[in-house]
This record gives structure tokens, sequence and C-alpha cells, in this order.
């Protein structure tokens, strides 16, 4: 059974408040709990986490290292700031999927750039909450 992760970074805890135009009106819950669904009926052992801050985020990479055979991150507004989440993704020996509800090239200028592209094995983005399921079953599928 693969072990795989998924990070979320800031503001997706909010996730059916805010910008509903943007990333729809369904809740992280929802999103944790579908997915969770989706691991089960396909021999993934899934580990979910979520955080504002970017040291817990780093902090959750790093034991990624040792402990999942894939990650998937939705760094939100960190994918186009932190050089310490490239830093620490780029340590892994693991295959990485970046992940984003929203098509960011279709957005703002400012996110158009995205520092974990560089070290991520594959990116989805676009597909709203559907990505989430896109990228455990491209991971799955990657992993055997």
């Amino acid at each position: 059974m693969n072990k795989i992760i998924i990070l979320n970074g800031p503001n997706l805890n909010l996730l059916g408040e805010r910008e509903k135009t943007q990333y729809g009106s369904f809740t992280l819950k929802e999103i944790e709990m579908n997915c969770k669904e989706f691991a089960d009926g396909n021999g993934i052992i899934l580990s979910m986490f979520q955080s504002n801050i970017e040291g817990d985020l780093v902090n959750q990479i790093q034991r990624s290292r040792n402990e999942q055979d894939g990650l998937i991150i939705n760094a939100g507004g960190y994918t186009h700031t932190s050089v310490a989440i490239h830093d620490a993704l780029k340590i892994l020996k693991i295959p990485i999927i970046e992940l984003h509800i929203s098509n960011i090239y279709n957005r703002e200028e400012f996110r158009h750039k995205s520092l974990i592209s560089k070290v991520a094995t594959g990116v989805i983005c676009g597909f709203g909450s559907n990505g989430y399921l896109m990228s455990l079953n491209a991971m799955n599928k990657f992993l055997k």
C-alpha cells in the first residue's frame, strides 16, 4: 500500500467561505472526506495536513522524507513566495505533485510564478476540488 500525504497551505481551511467564484463552495473537510474515500478504495494510506504557518509545512515536508511514498502539495500563497518550502521539497527523494484548485495561469500575474514547480514531478491546476482526486490517482499510478 502506498503512503501518500496531502499538504494544504494558508487559507485553504476557509474553503467554502472565501472567494467562492474562484474556489467553489466545497469545504476542506469535504475534500478530505472524498480523498479518504478514494484512498480506502485504492489501497492508499492517506495522511492530510493543513497549516497557515510556513514552518509547520516545512516540518511536515521534512518528516515526509522518511514516512511517505509520495507527496501532494497545495501550498496556496506560499507557492509564489516560499523559498523555504521549495528547499524542503528539493530534499525529498519521493514524487511530488503540485496542486492548485484554480488555474494559477489564468489569474493575477504574480500567481504565474511557482517556486514549487521546479521541484515537482507534475502539476495539476484548474480542476477545482476534483484536482485532489486527480492528484491522488496520478500519484498512486506513478508509484506502481
